[in-house]
């Protein structure tokens, strides 16, 4: 193997797609985003995304898309949890050289604490915990919305969007929140009725960043959402810590919105990560084109 090989990272998510190609020295060559990449929803829209990505990243290393077969690439994806959708996954008819397939998670946790056992709370679109301790895999939450993702950005969205029509019904007081958000529909419940029937989490998690301008604010009903938001993540630190887990990085688009209004005992376990998912990808690619041909292939 040169130093020169190439080897692509993806962190796949429900709201985009991250893509970075370095050498396997540690140089880097080139990143990009491209779409939603959550197989859950889809694997030709994410294989499609991660295409995208990776072409534009070699386009930035003045690379032609030929070299997507010289490619060691390892997918960190959003669904992947799920063993029918890492099946389904593994099987599709990958571009790259060599490719292994990972959840989101578990990049994460490995980039967060480089290599290292830990755990990492991922607070975005979705919401999951993660920890690597003596070998093992711990997973926490994160089955998907709407059954799950409890303190997530979609969460929030649909809590929010649920306590618009509880003031349009007099069961609670109207809020500046909740009166903005009242007019993206035009001040009509069934608009709302008629968007969220087809609505996905990425939809409903573009809702987030008005509660959390809100919050700031002191709007009495963004804070009681960032509250019970702030309560679910706890609950996914706490299982984390009853397993041994030591060290908990947060990750993901809202985790700095949200780590105001969490517990002491959380606090207490969080550190910086060290990395991102991406750092964590591009870790066990590079273990994977170290590895004999023979050992490649199979989703981690």
């Amino acid at each position: 193997m040169g130093p020169n090989a190439l080897l692509l990272g993806v962190d796949g998510g429900g709201t985009q797609c991250r893509a970075r190609l370095c050498t396997i020295s540690g140089t880097k060559l080139g990143e990009a985003t491209a779409g939603p990449a959550n197989i859950r929803f889809g694997l030709e829209q994410s294989f499609s995304a991660i295409r995208q990505a990776a072409t534009e990243c070699l386009g930035k290393a003045g690379l032609s898309s030929k070299e997507l077969s010289s490619i060691t690439a390892c997918l960190a994806l959003a669904g992947a949890t799920e063993p029918s959708h890492l099946a389904a996954a593994q099987n599709y008819k990958h571009p790259f050289g060599k490719t292994i397939i990972t959840n989101d998670a578990h990049a994460a946790c490995i980039g967060a604490h480089a290599g290292r056992d830990g755990g990492v709370i991922i607070i975005g679109t979705g919401s999951i915990g993660w920890a690597e301790r003596q070998g093992l895999h711990y997973r926490v939450g994160g089955w998907g919305w709407p059954i799950s993702d409890e303190g997530s950005g979609a969460w929030l969205g649909n809590e929010a969007l649920r306590r618009v029509l509880w003031a349009y019904d007099g069961r609670i007081e109207w809020s500046p929140l909740l009166r903005q958000l009242f007019q993206q529909f035009e001040s009509d419940p069934y608009a709302i009725l008629q968007w969220i029937t087809h609505a996905g989490p990425r939809d409903l998690a573009s809702l987030a960043r008005t509660i959390v301008e809100h919050a700031s604010n002191n709007d009495r009903v963004a804070i009681e959402l960032m509250r019970l938001a702030a309560t679910h993540i706890d609950a996914l630190a706490g299982r984390l810590i009853a397993v041994g887990t030591e060290r908990i990085s947060l990750m993901g688009g809202l985790a700095s919105h949200i780590e105001p209004w969490l517990a002491p005992e959380t606090k207490t376990h969080l550190v910086p990560p060290k990395g991102d998912a991406l750092d964590g990808a591009l870790r066990m690619a590079k273990a994977a084109a170290e590895e004999p041909s023979s050992m490649l292939g199979h989703a981690v």
